[in-house]
């Protein structure tokens, strides 16, 4: 027998967790049913991300979320606290930074223009001023670099349970049992049937489900372009402490490093076969971080790996963004996937746009039109140029 709901999420990490918890604080009085397969969240996305909060990209529409977000994420402890218990979510703002050599010094430029017409304090930094921020820093092969320093990082995990328990707080359901297929009949969807053989029953179905959101969607006819791609990061301790804490620094590489405590995190967008897979080896540390690491900064050059994971990037093949909103020929069912990397930063803003397109039929504090499905089909992609 059916048990029926009005709105079911597919995937209980920040991002449904977030769409929840907007639907309900902006006064949607339905019952929400949020599905999430994995109890504890021991293979989550979310917890396994670098937790970094930026400003820092090149396209219009990912800046003015950010924004939005960081801005929500500025007040996230009061905002989520649940009985005079604030959801601490440990936010540190030493800011982004993107180093660059002399080929990438004009586009830099250009995207520095861009943000600050959204309001985006960022800045070039020159060769030199770029020891103001890591006194410890080899700038020689450098010639400057992009900097934010509103811009920084936080604890993946603790938003994610603070959407969550705020959610819950205000009335959503979750049911920890994996979504088999969603159920669909005359171009419209009708619920969800799960694992367990259990169906449910509802007008509205959000695909939030991360890395398995492609294979939800293949299974009614409505293939996505997303694909699964595994990215390490390894934690290290060092014997010399650097003078300042670090802001979540890009190498021209690719390679990206911070401080977590008194240590330090350590990652890069290796090739890798798409595919679910969350081992970690040290070797991706000593032949591809390590090298890299040891020349940009000497006190890296001793270094001692204490913890490794690997967590899955949602990757979009087309344009690298998020799909938002509704699908044009399903009616009811509605995506937020293929954030490829970008989900925690983007959560607050995703939310909130979906909690008003549901509940209203528009956007109405950010318009995430561009992020719409359709534009694949139109050739209207939006191309990030700061992947990360």
């Amino acid at each position: 027998m059916s048990k029926k709901t009005d709105i079911i999420i597919v995937g209980g990490g920040v991002i449904g967790s977030s769409i929840a918890y907007n639907l309900l604080n902006d006064g949607f009085t339905g019952e929400i049913t949020v599905f999430e397969k994995d109890k504890v969240y021991e293979f989550s996305s979310t917890p396994r991300s670098a937790g970094g909060i930026r400003q820092l990209f090149t396209t219009g529409i990912n800046i003015q979320i950010s924004r939005y977000s960081l801005k929500k994420y500025m007040t996230f402890a009061e905002d989520m606290a649940i009985g005079g218990e604030k959801a601490e979510i440990d936010f540190k703002n030493p800011g982004y930074l993107f180093l660059a050599k002399n080929e990438n010094i004009s586009q830099l430029k250009r995207q520095m223009e861009l943000q600050r017409s959204f309001g985006v304090p960022s800045e070039f930094l020159e060769q030199e001023e770029l020891l103001s921020i890591i006194p410890e820093l080899n700038n020689e092969d450098l010639q400057g670099g992009l900097y934010c320093g509103e811009d920084g990082y936080l604890d993946p995990y603790s938003v994610m349970q603070g959407y969550a328990r705020k959610a819950k707080e205000l009335g959503a359901n979750y049911v920890y049992e994996e979504v088999d297929v969603v159920t669909t009949e005359s171009g419209k969807v009708t619920g969800v049937q799960c694992k367990n053989g259990e169906r449910y029953e509802a007008h509205t179905v959000i695909n939030s489900a991360g890395p398995w959101a492609p294979e939800l969607s293949k299974k009614i006819g409505l293939p996505i372009p997303v694909v699964p791609l595994k990215r390490q990061i390894i934690q290290f301790d060092i014997a010399e402490p650097l003078k300042n804490k670090l802001p979540l620094t890009v190498d021209p590489t690719g390679v990206y490093f911070r401080h977590e405590g008194s240590s330090i995190i350590s990652g890069f967008g290796e090739k890798v076969k798409p595919g679910i897979d969350f081992r970690w080896n040290r070797s991706f540390f000593e032949e591809q971080l390590w090298p890299v690491l040891a020349t940009r900064i000497s006190n890296f050059e001793r270094a001692k790996i204490t913890a490794g994971w690997a967590g899955m990037y949602s990757h979009n093949t087309e344009d690298q963004n998020a799909i938002i909103g509704g699908h044009p020929k399903m009616k009811g069912y509605f995506m937020a996937a293929g954030f490829s990397g970008h989900g925690m930063q983007q959560a607050p803003a995703v939310g909130k746009g979906l909690s008003e397109l549901i509940r209203t039929g528009k956007y109405e504090t950010l318009d995430l039109s561009p992020l719409r499905f359709e534009r694949f089909a139109e050739n209207e992609l939006i191309i990030e140029g700061a992947i990360v």
